[in-house]
């Protein structure tokens, strides 16, 4: 299993942003295979639930996937020499404020359900104050 560590998180005033790291270790990332590294967040109370995926091999980045309340607002990507994936976060709104978890080795490709990844993070808490 891939270890995920993420970062970036913290407290922003509505309408500022913040970048998220997803550092990956305990695996090579070979130039041939491909791979999928996503982001998801969990609001107190509520469920898991997905906010951006990335699809990629070598340097070539094959999907990148949205939820839609985020669409124009995050950019996901990876930089493969660090083995991290970013969210990039804009124009942030209080309905952002969740844990947000890096996840990786999904079951399928275009995975969209938590219970569909098999790798997780430990999460970064961000907070958007109005």
């Amino acid at each position: 299993q891939v270890q995920l560590v993420e970062s970036g998180g913290g407290l922003v005033q509505a309408g500022g942003s913040l970048r998220l790291s997803c550092a990956a270790s305990g695996r090579t990332f070979s130039r041939h295979g491909r791979y999928v590294m996503g982001w998801f967040r969990q609001a107190p109370g509520q469920e898991r639930g997905f906010v951006s995926s990335l699809t990629w091999s070598g340097s070539t980045t094959y999907y990148t996937d949205y939820t839609d309340s985020v669409k124009g607002r995050f950019t996901i990507s990876r930089d493969n020499a660090k083995n991290t994936v970013y969210l990039q976060m804009n124009s942030l709104k209080p309905e952002d404020t969740a844990v947000y978890y890096c996840a990786a080795d999904p079951k399928i490709y275009g995975a969209r359900r938590a219970a569909d990844f098999g790798s997780w993070g430990q999460g970064t808490q961000v907070t958007v104050s109005s």
